[in-house]
């Protein structure tokens, strides 16, 4: 298939992956570093106690990283694999960010709501 007929199937291209996975990156610097909890919905955090915001943005946007650098690895495993086999990547490193996000909300907002 050619790339315009994949691009009409919702098929991602490289450079999609590429910012992808960036944004991902930023906005984990955001909430680790920078400790920006008001980028998330509220009510991810509302039972967060203010002595455990600075955990919970860690963990968040460590887990924010990881699919992040997934999304990275993912677009440089596609040029040397291929196809769906490249997915492995990303299927893994979103798996891990998303239980570390689900600890996080479990541990400091004592749910998912």
């Amino acid at each position: 298939m050619y790339k315009s007929e994949l691009k009409k199937k919702g098929w991602f291209d490289l450079e999609d992956i590429l910012f992808l996975g960036l944004l991902f990156v930023y906005l984990g610097f955001l909430l680790w570093v920078k400790e920006k909890i008001n980028i998330m919905h509220d009510y991810h955090y509302t039972k967060v106690k203010e002595t455990d915001k600075k955990a919970y943005t860690r963990i968040m946007g460590i887990a924010m990283i990881v699919i992040g650098i997934g999304c990275l690895l993912t677009d440089v495993a596609s040029l040397f694999i291929g196809g769906a086999k490249s997915g492995i990547v990303f299927g893994g490193s979103f798996t891990i960010g998303i239980l570390m996000m689900l600890y996080g909300q479990i541990k400091y907002n004592h749910g998912l709501f």
